[in-house]
């Protein structure tokens, strides 16, 4: 732990600075917003646009990037922030559509370590917690008519929360991070309607939503809009249409994000657009060209060429069953070869249940973090759910030290009309992300 003096520490690059944030504080995931609310009014943060705040167990980023594709195509000036980041940390952070630059990024982590040093015993912040306040004070202050920020985890306790949304959506609620949320949907949804406010826009996504979020939401008078209730979908192969509060949308193509739950997603979206319509006005055209374009790595993500290649950091049960429906849509395969690497602390057991029937070849893999589970925990895991350890024509598991090692050996044995699913941790999506740039050039 670093001391708590009011030295401002500074430095001239970003890996420097993000280094320096990975221990920074004692632990890595620190639940409260005493301290970052500290340095925050140190600050002086405040935003004078409309701020969108996005919580949920999945849809998370696939949200926030339909909304950033719609207000851009609208015209607007849009600032977004969504993690974890998969190949570099300017991802994080996007003015109009692009990265910001490492000396941007730097000087607002200069201003938010300056205002932090400037307290009487000065806080120390989690790496989550003094990013997401950097890249908050960077969009305060870039002139912006929109600001979207993903939540981290959870929402009453999350750094994200220490601003005051205009809107918040809550995309899913499902059991993740159960350690620090609670161990039921009621609970869980408790935490992330959290992000509500006191008369505000209140969007929920969850075509399920729990009571415990809807009466908080009663509780603090929001205009709460439900999925089922005050807006809904339907469509057949070619089209969808979206109706909600007296507004109707007709002849919409799919989003260019695949997946079985995207719909959800862009559907909750529309609802908090037309409920922001006094303030952020957005017309049919550019709702249809906010999903036309819209780009996401890592969400069910399937490269050209062959063998078919599948990128989605599904990490959870529910978001396992939802890439094993998107995979079962694609058509026949004659073999399936996962790449499978994940945190430690996820129900392991709960995210390969749904992919059993769909997967042939299972390339555990070892992580480049200290919370991930080994490869060979993951193999054991398998072998417990019934996968036999066998290798050749009929199936079984193999272990890697890296994805990039298991990506290499699937591609040599993969066949043309095979699929390769490389799925889990973020870590495996960018370790795979990372290989195939690195052989590119």
């Amino acid at each position: 732990m670093i001391s708590l003096s009011q030295t401002p520490t500074l430095f001239t690059s970003l890996a420097a600075w993000l280094s320096h944030l990975e221990t920074a504080h004692p632990v890595g995931i620190d639940m409260g917003l005493e301290r970052i609310a500290r340095v925050k009014e140190a600050l002086g943060l405040e935003f004078s646009c409309p701020v969108i705040t996005v919580a949920g167990t999945n849809g998370k980023g696939s949200t926030c990037a339909y909304l950033e594709s719609i207000l851009l195509a609208s015209g607007y000036r849009v600032g977004c922030h969504m993690s974890p980041h998969l190949l570099k940390f300017n991802e994080r952070a996007r003015v109009n559509g692009a990265e910001v630059t490492d000396e941007l990024l730097m000087a607002h982590f200069t201003s938010v370590e300056k205002a932090r040093g400037s307290l009487n015993n000065a806080p120390t912040l989690t790496y989550f917690e003094f990013t997401t306040l950097a890249i908050m004070h960077l969009f305060a202050t870039a002139n912006l008519d929109a600001v979207i920020l993903e939540v981290g985890m959870g929402g009453r306790l999350d750094a994200v929360n220490i601003v005051d949304a205009d809107c918040a959506i809550v995309t899913s609620i499902d059991i993740d991070h159960a350690d620090f949320l609670g161990s039921t949907r009621e609970a869980i949804g408790r935490e992330k309607a959290g992000i509500f406010r006191q008369g505000s826009i209140a969007v929920c996504g969850d075509p399920v939503p729990p009571q415990s979020l809807i009466d908080y939401a009663q509780e603090l008078d929001c205009d709460l809009w439900l999925q089922g209730r005050d807006f809904n979908f339907q469509g057949d192969k070619q089209q969808w249409g979206w109706a909600g509060r007296q507004k109707r949308f007709s002849g919409l193509g799919y989003p260019a994000l695949r997946g079985a739950n995207q719909i959800l997603n862009a559907s909750a979206v529309i609802a908090a657009l037309m409920a922001l319509h006094h303030r952020l006005p957005v017309g049919a055209q550019d709702i249809r060209n906010g999903f036309a374009l819209v780009e996401l790595p890592g969400r069910f993500q399937v490269l050209p060429g062959q063998p078919t290649i599948v990128l989605d950091v599904a990490h959870n049960p529910h978001a396992a069953a939802t890439l094993a429906q998107g995979l079962d849509k694609m058509g026949y395969h004659p073999y399936t070869y996962a790449i499978f690497g994940a945190m430690a602390d996820k129900d392991i057991a709960g995210v390969i249940k749904p992919l059993l029937g769909t997967i042939d070849f299972w390339f555990c893999t070892d992580l480049p973090t200290p919370r991930a589970a080994s490869a060979q925990v993951l193999s054991q895991t398998l072998e417990d759910l019934g996968v036999a350890v066998k290798k050749g024509d009929d199936g079984g598991i193999e272990c890697f030290p890296d994805p990039a090692n298991a990506y290499q050996n699937a591609l040599s044995k993969a066949g043309d009309g095979d699929r390769i699913v490389v799925f889990g941790s973020f870590y495996t999506v960018a370790g795979v992300m990372a290989h195939r740039n690195n052989q590119a050039h």
